[in-house]
């Protein structure tokens, strides 16, 4: 957040929401989040303050975790590679 500082509100309300979720599968998590997207391999992308930052997480269903793997702008997120190893 601090190379970001204008994502600010949007990852706060994204804990908030994603702190009190009983999400247990992809249908759950967009009645939160309608831009989210599965990519493979337990991650999801989630689209931040309008689109302008991506939020890259693995979610475990199972256990009601959620991992962050990656945060950054749009155009930094067209460079990654490779999702699955992040």
């Amino acid at each position: 957040m601090l190379q970001h500082p204008a994502s600010k509100i949007s990852l706060i309300f994204w804990h908030k929401v994603t702190e009190g979720a009983d999400w247990k599968c992809l249908t759950d998590i967009k009645k939160d989040f309608g831009s989210v997207d599965f990519v493979g391999n337990d991650r999801y992308v989630f689209n931040v303050k309008g689109n302008a930052f991506r939020l890259i997480v693995m979610i475990h269903f199972s256990t009601r975790t959620v991992y962050i793997r990656w945060f950054g702008t749009h155009a930094e997120y067209n460079k990654i590679e490779e999702i699955d190893n992040l």
